[in-house]
């Protein structure tokens, strides 16, 4: 009977130390008795969501000198290796239409081999600039003749970075001009994530909220691409301070243009990504750097 009861009262003892071990507490010294076990909720992290409006490349991009030499490259085999083509059995000799073909024929050959290449037309001068008159007559007859626009858009020699017709072949991303906290910063369309929606769709509203509905655009996925985590402002009760993220969502424009709808929002500009590193902080861009097209 005593060694049961040794047992009993050791097991008792070491119940009640593993339930004091485990219980939370925060008493300091000098603390009363009745704060043990009170613990401070912490505050719950802030939630944006934010929206990377692109517009894509509408025109070819230039090609590099690496790729041009290469392109040339395989010109130049094409031509040498390729079957002579039976002009005199599409064409009737003495006719326009071969005057024109071999008139073009020449262009392609000096584009592929250079003028060294050439040999001299049996011609004399005043019938070749005929050929090319009456060519060129032909042409405009037969809608030929229209030239191309540049690649070079009016916006891009006046500098409007408001307009989307600029860059036009590279990826531009729009940025807006707001004030927080008192300063001037440049970011993405951001907002707080509403209660009761999912996070691309509060990014959908916040954008039209922020950038007007006048414009055709979409959310393309309903996963974020990236996120960023605010810096809070150092205060007196480290306590007190929550974190904030934000959460970026990929969207296009295909038409329409951006009317700022709120008084914080001062400016906005179509940007490429040298330009958005530019303008923006460095702990924001270290967070979209990666996100964004390099071309």
């Amino acid at each position: 009977m005593l060694s049961r009861t040794c047992s009993r009262n050791v097991v008792v003892g070491l119940s009640l130390r593993r339930a004091l071990a485990t219980e939370a507490t925060t008493q300091t010294p000098g603390q009363p008795h009745e704060n043990v076990g009170r613990v401070k909720k912490a505050s719950k992290p802030g939630v944006s969501t934010s929206v990377i409006l692109n517009r894509s490349p509408i025109l070819t991009r230039p090609p590099t000198p690496f790729e041009l030499a290469y392109y040339s490259y395989q010109a130049r085999i094409r031509r040498s290796l390729h079957n002579p083509f039976p002009n005199d059995f599409y064409f009737k000799q003495g006719t326009l239409t071969e005057t024109r073909f071999n008139i073009e024929e020449r262009k392609r050959e000096r584009l592929a081999f250079g003028p060294g290449f050439l040999e001299k037309e049996d011609i004399s001068e005043e019938k070749r600039l005929a050929n090319i008159a009456a060519v060129e007559q032909l042409a405009q007859q037969e809608g030929e003749g229209e030239e191309l626009m540049p690649r070079t858009h009016a916006a891009d020699v006046q500098g409007d970075v408001k307009s989307l017709d600029r860059r036009g072949h590279r990826n531009l991303y729009l940025l807006l001009h707001s004030v927080e906290g008192g300063k001037d910063v440049w970011r993405f369309p951001q907002g707080e994530a509403e209660k009761g929606l999912f996070l691309h769709q509060a990014a959908q509203k916040e954008l039209h909220s922020a950038c007007g509905d006048n414009m055709d655009a979409w959310i393309v996925g309903k996963t974020p691409v990236g996120v960023h985590k605010l810096q809070n402002t150092p205060s007196q009760d480290p306590a007190s301070e929550s974190e904030h993220v934000v959460f970026f969502f990929k969207a296009h424009i295909m038409a329409g243009q951006v009317i700022p709808t709120r008084e914080s929002i001062k400016d906005f500009a179509w940007l490429t990504k040298e330009e958005i590193g530019d303008r923006v902080d460095q702990h924001y861009w270290d967070s979209i750097k990666d996100i964004l097209s390099d071309y």
